[in-house]
């Protein structure tokens, strides 16, 4: 009978009661064993200088150091550890996270939440996907340092989650973005894709110059419209390159034509 695999967990959260809830938790999966605990950013740094892990859970919001800085570190390292970041929520970090599919967890914790972080964690180990979570690492660290005091940094690319997966999508090859309740459908020539984010986040992270929002449940790259046309029941609809129609709502309606110069 073949042992079962044991990933190597590292703890780090300046607060006790936070460890100790993590390390409890975890003691319900048997397949993660936790290899050491830190209670800041420098402690992470010196047991990592000897020591590798699988997984990191790092928080968030530490003194002297946050566990952000901690992760823009781990985003130089040729092969850095996955990260699960831990957070009572923080609006922005969360935003980027979702954005760019790096997993996180709320603070207090919930057990379902952690269990299939872990199962995320698992197939992307399992399958071999760790350089395309460093490069969805890489990307978040530097979409947050260029924005810092500067003017917008919009996206060029996505890293998009599927099960055991991070794949990454070119947005100069997406025709249109569709609302799909908390996900978005990115439609591209050959193929749609699923991006677990919803569509006013990610529309906050799009160059307005190339993405204009036509509906409330559509965003369409402006070199894909070809003409602004009526359905049969009348309603405004955009035939795009692509040969896809995409609605036009009324509130969206005055925008698309004088970017179409349509009187």
């Amino acid at each position: 009978m073949m042992e079962e695999i044991r990933r190597r967990v590292l703890i780090v959260d300046d607060e006790e009661p936070g460890r100790i809830n993590l390390r409890l938790a975890l003691g319900a999966h048997a397949s993660w064993e936790i290899a050491g605990e830190c209670a800041d950013a420098a402690q992470a740094r010196s047991f990592l200088a000897t020591q590798t892990v699988d997984l990191v859970f790092l928080d968030i919001r530490m003194p002297r150091e946050s566990g952000l800085a901690l992760a823009h570190d781990f985003a130089q390292q040729p092969s850095p550890p996955l990260v699960i970041f831990v957070t009572a929520y923080d609006t922005h970090a969360v935003e980027a996270f979702r954005v760019h599919a790096l997993d996180y967890l709320l603070k207090p914790l919930d057990d379902a939440d952690l269990a299939k972080a872990l199962a995320r964690a698992d197939a992307l180990i399992t399958q071999r996907q760790l350089a395309a979570h460093s490069g969805a690492l890489r990307d978040w660290s530097a979409s947050q340092q260029q924005a810092q005091g500067q003017a917008p940094v919009y996206l060029r690319q996505l890293n998009v989650r599927s099960v055991g997966r991070i794949d990454l999508v070119q947005l100069e090859e997406v025709s249109y973005i569709e609302a799909a309740g908390n996900y978005v459908e990115l439609h591209l020539a050959q193929r749609r894709v699923l991006h677990r984010v919803p569509i006013s986040t990610l529309e906050r992270h799009l160059d307005p110059a190339v993405f204009v929002r036509v509906h409330r449940s559509v965003l369409v790259r402006l070199d894909q419209i070809v003409a602004l046309r009526t359905s049969a029941d009348g309603a405004p609809t955009l035939r795009l390159r692509c040969a896809s129609l995409v609605p036009v709502s009324e509130r969206h309606l005055a925008k698309v034509r004088k970017l179409l110069s349509v009187d």
